[in-house]
């Protein structure tokens, strides 16, 4: 694909190029894009047209599709990285929350699956907060 943006682009720009031919007093026989002397002639230039067979074009399209996919997976791996990120963030958000409330209050409770409040001892409480601490120097940096 690239390449036919390249040619459509650069055909163009040949197809109005001016190129003139001329003899200097030597003889000998020069191109160039300004006439160089008297006697210089407009030479027409055609564009080459390439034609590439079957196998160069499988190959191509072969390449194209390798890198496709490469961005794709970069694009993906990007999305679970800065997904991974969010969750991690809000993680430690909770933890720094836990941690400052068992500090702030003198009772602390946890919520089981039923949904009921169970009181934790102050022992418990102090083994709650360096497990914490640990926790959000582990995950949090």
């Amino acid at each position: 694909m690239r390449h036919f943006v390249f040619i459509a682009l650069f055909v163009p720009a040949l197809a109005s190029a001016e190129i003139y031919r001329w003899t200097d007093a030597q003889g000998r026989v020069h191109f160039s894009e300004k006439p160089g002397g008297s006697g210089a002639e407009q030479v027409e230039v055609k564009p080459q047209v390439v034609e590439r067979d079957d196998a160069t074009r499988e190959r191509e399209q072969r390449t194209q599709q390798y890198f496709d996919a490469r961005r794709d997976e970069k694009a993906q791996s990007e999305t679970r990285a800065s997904a991974a990120r969010a969750e991690r963030s809000k993680e430690c958000q909770e933890l720094r929350s836990n941690l400052e409330s068992i500090q702030r209050d003198q009772r602390y409770f946890v919520i089981d699956k039923d949904g009921n409040k169970t009181y934790v001892e102050a022992d418990e409480i102090d083994a709650a907060r360096s497990r914490l601490s640990s926790r959000i120097a582990e995950r949090c940096g």
